[in-house]
């Protein structure tokens, strides 16, 4: 029973860090009875070496249980995402970030010629495949009241009152001219407009 961390490491800094180590002991805690906190810094800086560039965007990825198991840094380069299909299911649980996705994974395979997913959930709007989404309506920056998963990039930017949650059901999409998606490595300030006519 895996989970996962991804954490945004770019110029030397790893990005809100706090937050993924809240998030993981968080975790350990609900789902393996942990008691001793992890320091997640401590942990990633031993696993860094020289062939790890300051100029180069990462994704580490730390996999672990009541332990860390593994810790790697992947060069990433951001996807291309400019169509979501709409898919609906009313099962689907990801409240914690577990490693083994093959629940997303069925569903990700029904986005026919579209880039990703868009997930719907007891009729209304949650996450895409890998992100939580947020969609503009003339005014201000809307997310899904109720995500699958609530994701660090997510609960950073409704503190700092950048965005704002809304039940959003797909009838409501007409009411956006346009979304964006987030998650640990993707910002609000640079991830790609997508048109609300390319929500299909």
């Amino acid at each position: 029973m895996n989970l996962i961390e991804s954490i945004k490491y770019e110029n030397g800094k790893f990005a809100h860090l706090q937050l993924h180590e809240k998030r993981m002991n968080f975790s350990r805690k609900k789902l393996f009875s942990s008691g001793k906190n992890i320091d997640l810094l401590s942990a990633l800086s031993r696993k860094m070496n020289s062939n790890i560039k300051s100029k180069q965007t990462y994704k580490c990825r730390v996999v672990y249980e009541d332990e860390i198991k593994k810790i790697e840094f992947i060069e990433y380069s951001r996807p291309l995402i400019n169509s979501l299909k709409l898919v609906y299911n009313n099962e689907i649980d990801y409240s914690f970030k577990y490693e083994d996705r093959s629940h997303l994974s069925s569903l990700f395979a029904q986005r026919e010629n579209c880039d990703d997913i868009l997930i719907v959930k007891n009729n209304l709007i949650s996450d895409t495949y890998f992100c939580n989404i947020v969609l503009f309506n003339g005014k201000q920056w809307l997310t899904p009241e109720k995500p699958l998963l609530n994701g660090i990039q997510r609960q950073f930017l409704i503190h700092k009152k950048l965005i704002h949650t809304a039940k959003i059901c797909p009838t409501d999409l007409k009411y956006f001219s346009k979304a964006r998606l987030i998650n640990a490595m993707l910002d609000l300030e640079t991830s790609p407009d997508i048109s609300i006519h390319n929500i299909k």
